[in-house]
């Protein structure tokens, strides 16, 4: 569908009529990380070498500007071209782009921008900072407005070790009724939480993905169908593999696979975070180099412990 025949229908203000050619999340999409150089600039040439080596990977696409892309220390003209860049490689790739501010109508201006520049769906985090006014109340406008104007689906990004605050499930619920609010990002690892949403939304078409490869299994026994996950930048081809295990039903090959996923996981995640991640990076080949500051790379101690655990389950770094 076009992007003018999508704007055409958010127009038309039709309730409950969900786009023709609905995105498919049955994949894996790494939530990319932004390389930078040593000014601190967006360093494109890197970013191609790092899509030519993911591009080799059975990934369905990618997620552009995650958590794991320092999205938040970006500006909008950095975002836009990021995701440009990475749309014009691969075209035949879906590209999530996230598109989360802090208030309605920045988010929706740069839902739109995005939007130009190439992103198949956007991924909208809920607002945190003025955390006691966040309600179900202001939670149904913020989104709903964004919806209807935007001209690509949204996917609601529930992280709550982040924002401190989980979407409310009556929130989300009511949210899947929209048509152009087609799926759920979810990296609390709630998994009762995630099987509640997957069963209430069985019939509107609404796609659940899990946040992590951490509990990958878990979530996709409970109905989710895709992982963004921060792991699938350096581990790939295992996360991957786990999809297909899990869709698959060779249960037992996915529990071991799921097992071995979890220690690199949580390293390149709640261990070290996004300096650790790209650390892990340039030791795979790819081009991670260093966060944009204020965050710091590793110490030359949390990098022993970080090839340490990877060669744990057989993976060096």
């Amino acid at each position: 569908m076009t992007l003018f025949v999508r704007n055409a229908l958010i127009n038309l203000k039709i309730p409950n009529i969900r786009f023709l050619s609905k995105l498919s999340f049955d994949g894996i999409f790494p939530p990319i990380i932004t390389p930078f150089d040593k000014h601190e600039d967006v360093y494109t040439e890197k970013l191609l070498h790092n899509l030519r080596i993911w591009d080799e990977k059975p990934f369905l696409g990618y997620t552009v500007l995650g958590s794991n892309g320092e999205f938040k220390y970006l500006s909008p003209e950095e975002k836009c071209k990021l995701v440009q860049t990475v749309k014009d490689y691969n075209r035949t790739k879906t590209v999530i782009a996230g598109a989360g501010q802090e208030s309605t109508k920045l988010t929706k201006s740069l839902v739109l921008k995005l939007a130009d520049s190439g992103a198949d769906a956007a991924l909208v985090y809920n607002p945190c900072f003025y955390r006691g006014s966040m309600n179900h109340t202001a939670y149904m406008r913020h989104f709903t407005e964004i919806a209807d104007s935007s001209p690509i689906p949204i996917i609601l990004y529930n992280v709550p070790a982040n924002t401190q605050l989980d979407i409310p499930t009556s929130t989300i619920l009511e949210l899947a009724q929209h048509s152009n609010i087609i799926g759920l990002k979810d990296s609390s690892g709630n998994v009762v939480r995630i099987g509640e949403v997957v069963y209430k939304t069985k019939d509107v078409d609404f796609q659940v993905l899990a946040g992590s490869a951490g509990f990958m299994l878990a979530t996709y026994s409970v109905g989710a169908v895709g992982t963004i996950a921060a792991l699938a930048n350096v581990m790939g081809d295992e996360v991957c593999l786990l999809h297909n295990l899990i869709r698959e039903g060779n249960t037992s090959e996915a529990l071991t696979l799921q097992q071995k996923l979890i220690a690199p996981n949580s390293a390149v995640t709640a261990t070290f975070g996004v300096g650790g991640l790209k650390y892990a990076a340039d030791g795979v080949g790819l081009y991670g180099g260093l966060p944009r500051s204020p965050t710091q790379p590793l110490s030359n101690d949390d990098r022993v412990k970080l090839k340490s655990i990877f060669k744990e389950v057989g993976f060096d770094i």
